[in-house]
């Protein structure tokens, strides 16, 4: 059970109570989170009811591409931030992607009530660069949330991402019903479902998945990673989980995507437990084309891309599973 003070509020000054994130949702649990005022006046867009909720419009973040650099780049290194600041740099640097004024969401895999030697979550230490780098590049609001399968307040505290991030200067958002509105998605099988708002009514939205063992899936870094986005009885998704991945990622265009494959859970995904079920592999991978990277996410962890069921399904729609298809560089 989760104690009043396990996550200290930043936003106002005391400890979060039980009662204040936990609260059952319409169709579903939501963890509840303590927002700032700045927040609550940075999302007001989120209360107009737009077009694009109802008619289904893609949430494309995208920035033109640019044939002078690389889609994807495969990094290796022990240290997260220097790893992901050379990565960025062979990408054309941040500035590329972040411009000053930007509200940026950032995505990690927040999900699970574990430390980050279980290599169930984003590293803390990855996410908290990734927000230095957004800062520097004159971002205007960095935003780091996901919608947690356990306790939220726990799955931030025992990660370590929500203190790392807030300390980094990213304003930290834990889940609140409020902010999940239905929308229309138009997918194969996801048509409309409640959509957690803060990760799309931003300029700039950056998706850091970690390269994991999956049970149902075999593999889950990335595009899995977009389950976050949504509200309600999530597990129903999993009687066709990879037509879900895949309604997911096309509705959803990242600016970024960030694979953290430094330390990979091999078995007893997505939420591991056992360090044994760990392994350092030490690589970073970054890039504008979700499937790309999500197939070398399969290839770690020592599986077939094209055996994985959504890897197939979007190969060659939203990106491409064949690295020889696309501008690639691997750095070691």
């Amino acid at each position: 059970m989760a104690k009043a003070g396990d996550f200290k509020s930043p936003y106002r000054g005391d400890d979060i109570d039980r009662r204040d994130f936990v609260k059952i949702a319409a169709g579903g649990v939501v963890g509840a989170g303590i927002f700032g005022g700045g927040a609550a006046a940075l999302y007001d867009r989120e209360n107009r009811v737009s077009e694009e909720e109802q008619t289904g419009i893609v949430r494309d973040y995208t920035v033109p591409d640019d044939s002078r650099y690389p889609e994807v780049v495969q990094m290796h290194g022990v240290d997260p931030e220097q790893t992901l600041t050379r990565a960025m740099e062979h990408l054309g640097g941040i500035s590329r992607f972040i411009s000053r004024g930007d509200r940026v969401a950032i995505k990690p895999n927040i999900g699970w009530d574990r430390v980050p030697k279980h290599a169930a979550n984003t590293n803390p230490g990855l996410v908290a660069a990734m927000v230095n780098l957004c800062i520097k590049a004159g971002a205007e609001e960095v935003i780091v949330t996901d919608a947690s399968c356990n306790d939220a307040n726990r799955a931030y505290n025992r990660s370590g991402i929500g203190q790392m991030a807030y300390n980094a200067g990213a304003r930290v958002l834990l889940p609140r019903e409020d902010r999940f509105r239905e929308m229309v998605l138009q997918g194969r099988l996801l048509t409309k479902w409640p959509v957690y708002t803060p990760l799309v009514f931003a300029d700039k939205v950056i998706n850091m998945g970690i390269c994991k063992h999956h049970n149902l899936t075999r593999v889950t870094a990335c595009m899995k990673n977009w389950y976050g986005l949504l509200g309600g009885q999530r597990n129903l998704l999993h009687q066709d989980i990879h037509t879900s991945i895949y309604d997911l990622a096309n509705f959803m265009r990242p600016t970024l995507t960030v694979l953290d494959a430094f330390r990979v859970l091999l078995r007893n995904g997505p939420q591991g437990g056992s360090f044994s079920d760990t392994a350092m592999r030490n690589i970073l991978v970054v890039g504008t084309d979700q499937v790309a990277i999500d197939g070398i996410a399969a290839s770690i962890l020592g599986s077939d891309p094209l055996e994985i069921g959504y890897l197939k399904m979007a190969n060659g729609v939203l990106g491409q599973v064949d690295l020889n298809k696309i501008r690639f560089k691997e750095v070691t």
